[in-house]
Parts: C-alpha cells; sequence; structure tokens
C-alpha cells in the first residue's frame, strides 16, 4: 500500500485555499473544533419490530433489515402507508445550479457507487467490521431532518480538503478513518472503508469530501458512494432516525 508525505495534504490545501489561507491556518497545538458528531440512536420513523407479513417490502424476498445504532436495534423498513407521500424537505426537483447540479454516475475511477440495497447491505455489517464506517457528509441543520440509521455525521465542511481547517481534517484522518501518521508519511494501509451519502444526486457535499480523499492519496478501493442519498432514501419511504435530544 502506498504512503504519502504528510506535506501532500498541505500541499493540496496551499493549491486550493491559496498561500496567504494557509498562513492564516492555526498553529500546531491550537484548539480545534470537533470533528464529527455521531448520529445518536432515536426512535425510527418505523416500528422497531416489523409485522411477520408486510404490504410494502424492501424486495420480494426481504421485508426488513435490522441493523444496529449505538448498540440497539433498528429496523430498516419502507413506510406501510399507502397514501403517504415524500418528505417535503425532499420533494422540491430544482434548485440554483450551480452549486446544485446534477453528478455524474460515475464519481471517480475506482469509486464504485451502490444503491439502497447495498448501503443495507453495509449498515447490516457495521456490528461486526470495525473498519467500516458509514457517513452522512451533510451538514447539522440537515441532519435535524433525519438520516439512515447507522451512520455517522462527518459535516463536509469539515473534511473539505484544501479549505477546511487542516488541524480539523488530521484529526478525523488519524481518529476516524484510520488514517496513521508514520515517519512523515500518512500510512492508508489500515484506513477504513468509506460508504459515504448527503442529499441526492444534485448535491455536492459527499462527492466534494470523496475527490479531497483521493487528492491525499485515500485508496478508491476503499470509498463507495450512495449516490441517491437522502432524497432517494426518503421517495423510496425507508426508515431514518433524528438525533436525540
Amino acid at each position: 500500500m502506498k504512503s504519502y508525505r504528510l506535506n501532500t495534504l498541505a500541499l493540496a490545501l496551499c493549491l486550493t485555499a491559496g498561500l496567504g489561507a494557509c498562513a492564516s491556518q492555526p498553529r500546531p497545538g491550537a484548539a480545534a473544533k470537533p470533528a464529527a458528531t455521531a448520529v445518536p440512536a432515536a426512535t425510527p420513523s418505523s416500528p422497531a419490530t416489523a409485522p411477520a407479513k408486510l404490504e410494502v417490502g424492501i424486495t420480494a424476498d426481504m421485508q426488513s433489515a435490522e441493523v444496529m445504532v449505538d448498540g440497539k436495534p433498528v429496523t430498516i423498513m419502507r413506510n406501510q402507508n399507502a397514501e403517504n407521500t415524500v418528505n417535503p424537505a425532499f420533494a422540491k426537483t430544482s434548485r440554483k445550479c450551480p452549486p446544485f447540479c446534477i453528478q455524474p454516475f460515475e464519481l471517480a475511477p475506482g469509486v464504485k457507487t451502490i444503491g439502497e440495497l447495498e448501503m443495507i447491505d453495509f449498515l447490516k455489517r457495521l456490528p461486526n467490521d470495525p473498519n467500516l464506517l458509514v457517513i452522512d457528509s451533510r451538514t447539522p441543520d440537515w441532519l435535524e431532518r433525519g438520516s439512515i440509521p447507522g451512520a455517522v455525521n462527518i459535516p463536509w465542511d469539515r473534511l473539505n480538503i484544501g479549505k477546511s481547517d487542516p488541524i480539523t481534517v488530521q484529526e478525523i484522518l488519524t481518529k476516524q478513518l484510520g488514517v496513521v501518521e508514520r515517519d512523515g508519511f500518512w500510512d492508508y494501509s489500515n484506513a477504513k472503508t468509506l460508504v459515504l451519502f448527503c442529499n441526492g444526486q444534485w448535491c455536492g457535499q459527499s462527492p466534494t469530501n470523496i475527490k479531497g480523499l483521493l487528492k491525499i492519496g485515500y485508496p478508491p478501493s476503499k470509498l463507495f458512494w450512495y449516490r441517491g442519498g437522502m432524497q432517494e432514501w426518503e421517495i423510496l419511504g425507508l426508515s431514518t432516525v433524528k438525533p436525540s435530544r
């Protein structure tokens, strides 16, 4: 596995934000904002225990799926109300572009785009795979409207390579993503497999983070992108959780 010099991150920061921005960054050891906020377990929008037979299944062979959120089981299932309509927060079809432009299906070479069934499979694997992390890249105001059970919130603007506080970026890399600093290099040998998402096909938050990680050497084989994001998840009536109070 390749290793990358730490000053690659500094170079990316300078190239993107300019030398003046690099000079104004906090000194080493300065206090930094918290790197991320986990999405706490909350009462799911669907019952914790699914009925034996559902009118609206996930697939013909899958009625529901149980995932663990903070050590507690949460059932992912589709809304059973045949008259239900999409969450108004995700009903809008048109937003100003730029910045809310349609993203390509293939985000970058080697980065796999996934759908809802693959996402559910990743969520089911979380309790037994410490090297797997599902990341909600949205900002906290969007998080309040609901997230995918099992996801951890790392706001995109905290991990925006080239624009975010470099100390915060470094803390996220080492403390949450499994990247190791070794003899002046970034070592990605034990970096976690990441599944990132944001609001949908028109949202550039998780794509920005994925492209930034690639620039500093994160292995593309360890990056997965749920392109449909929260809009597709909500359109399909799948269970969501909200931060606990």
